[in-house]
């Protein structure tokens, strides 16, 4: 009995992009970069850095607003400290999303490079030689002629306009639609020219966050942001020297109907200059509408309240007076949640944790609660905590440390120039008024115009890709047994789109007319084929 020996395909064989084994390093490699510079890898990639970017989108972000993440730690104390560490708070500036970018643009630039080059040797090279049979495409039409067969190819020619031509023997190929795969490489060159400028405003560029109240100002120094992010190439010593000065601030609101309480427009009216002693000029910054200064857009993010308090010590004397910024809970009703430290009192310090109600009045409960957005009745309740603030370690200014101090008691509800006298004869607080906060973020990215124009180029590319069809077209002439010269003509629509045998039988049509006039023979028609086997091919 005698045994036949099969080839057996080894793992590379059946599957390319599986390395075989003991290719080395080198030939790991190969097989690395092969998969990472594959279209599959590209796209599963993309998928992953849209992934990523949904955390973005939902939770709040310190590049955004510091104020919300704050918010968010403080209301959800065991989940935030979890998230903190997945940089799901800081989520564009993470590592795992800048290992993604970095991948995504190596595949494409990987991708991309070799198909631009493998276009731009096509564009050079001659148009496909006619095929034998070319019964055998889409579209096929048959006539024949008086006419002699070099005149029938030089009128093919002239029928084939906007077509590129080129004779082999007894016929000539004509191809077109080159635009489709130009459009295609220039759709991926743009997306990486995208991802080049989002990568260096990144880079040379900053975001910071700050707040201002009412009648405060601001100048564009790097002590000045409540929160700063620049790029790791930013010279932060060099930042453009404009200041800021909050004039007044409105915030209007739906006051009726079933979209009552939701925010109709926020308009800050701002005094600005370009650099210290400069002319003063104004802007009225509005959502959506930043103010341009010197190469900075400042923007408008949102707003608060910040009530305002004076403070007297146990002996009767002025201690502090000023707005203090609340922090709002959410946007519907705007109670807000704030702190008052005095540390300088002549004597112990003091400490106050305060709820503001915008619009306060009681539930069906009896509860207080802010009923509307709006300042209509702004009413707000203090707890008073004296001893040491711990003001000697860095702290949050939202944030009491009572560990080291001695309660004192609540207020009562306390409505605009109320005051509350402190138990234990330790001084007054008083309730004096009530003034707004813009929150404000400066961007400074000099990549813009450079990302509008990579967007821009990308959107023509697509438009190309979606809308250009590449087709090629064959047109051989020979002399029949009967003297007449055989005309025969083809189509192939490369992207198999409904029409591509209408402009077929139009070239066909003008061929056969431009013969007519060579001829004074009877009128030419041609006989077609127009199949579907282009689809089964």
């Amino acid at each position: 009995m005698t045994t036949t020996e099969t080839d057996t395909p080894t793992p590379s064989e059946e599957n390319p992009r599986r390395p075989a084994k003991g290719l080395g390093v080198l030939g790991w490699g190969r097989w690395i970069w092969r998969t990472l510079t594959s279209m599959r890898t590209a796209l599963i990639l993309l998928f992953l850095l849209a992934v990523g970017a949904i955390p973005g989108s939902i939770l709040p972000q310190n590049v955004v607003s510091v104020d919300e993440v704050a918010t968010y730690f403080r209301e959800n104390p065991e989940l935030a400290p979890w998230l903190d560490r997945l940089y799901l708070f800081d989520v564009f500036s993470s590592p795992w999303y800048g290992a993604i970018y970095l991948l995504l643009f190596v595949s494409l630039a990987g991708c991309v490079f070799p198909r631009a080059m493998v276009h731009a040797r096509a564009v050079r090279a001659r148009p496909v030689a006619t095929p034998r049979n070319l019964g055998r495409m889409p579209y096929v039409a048959r006539f024949g002629t008086d006419t002699a067969p070099d005149t029938v190819l030089e009128q093919a020619r002239k029928a084939l306009k906007g077509y590129r031509v080129e004779r082999y023997g007894d016929s000539v190929s004509a191809e077109t639609g080159y635009l489709r795969e130009a459009g295609n490489v220039l759709f991926h060159l743009a997306l990486l020219g995208l991802l080049l400028a989002l990568a260096a405003g990144s880079f040379f560029g900053y975001r910071g966050n700050m707040l201002i109240v009412e009648g405060d100002g601001f100048a564009n120094t790097l002590p000045a942001y409540d929160a700063i992010y620049p790029g790791h190439w930013t010279d932060t010593d060099e930042f453009a020297p404009f200041t800021l000065h909050l004039d007044r601030f409105e915030a209007t609101f739906i006051e009726e109907g079933s979209l009552r309480g939701q925010a109709e427009s926020y308009v800050a009216d701002i005094t600005y200059t370009e650099e210290p002693g400069g002319e003063e000029m104004t802007h009225r910054l509005e959502v959506n509408h930043p103010l341009s200064v010197d190469g900075v857009q400042v923007y408008l993010l949102g707003h608060g309240y910040a009530p305002q308090f004076e403070v007297r010590n146990a002996d009767g004397d002025l201690v502090f007076d000023q707005a203090v910024p609340f922090l709002h809970r959410e946007t519907m009703s705007f109670t807000s949640d704030g702190v008052v430290k005095v540390p300088d009192t002549g004597g112990e310090e003091l400490g106050f944790t305060g709820v503001f109600l915008p619009t306060a009045m009681e539930d069906a409960e009896g509860e207080l609660v802010s009923s509307f957005p709006g300042t209509q009745n702004p009413m707000v309740t203090m707890e008073a905590f004296r001893g040491d603030l711990g003001m000697v370690d860095p702290q949050s200014v939202y944030q009491l440390q009572t560990r080291g101090m001695e309660q004192l008691g609540e207020s009562p509800v306390m409505a605009v120039g109320d005051t509350w006298e402190l138990p234990d004869k330790a001084g007054s607080i008083t309730f004096t008024g009530v003034s707004e906060y813009v929150t404000l973020q400066s961007n400074r990215d000099g990549a813009r115009v450079p990302a509008l124009a990579a967007a821009t180029l990308a959107v023509v590319g697509l438009i190309l890709t979606l809308f250009v069809r590449p087709r090629r077209v064959w047109v051989r002439a020979t002399e029949g047994e009967d003297g007449r010269t055989r005309v025969e003509l083809a189509g192939l629509g490369k992207t198999e789109v409904a029409g591509d045998n209408a402009e077929f039988h139009e070239i066909a049509t003008r061929l056969a007319g431009r013969l007519r006039s060579e001829s004074d023979d009877n009128p030419i028609t041609p006989t077609e084929e127009s199949t579907t086997r282009g689809s089964d091919r």
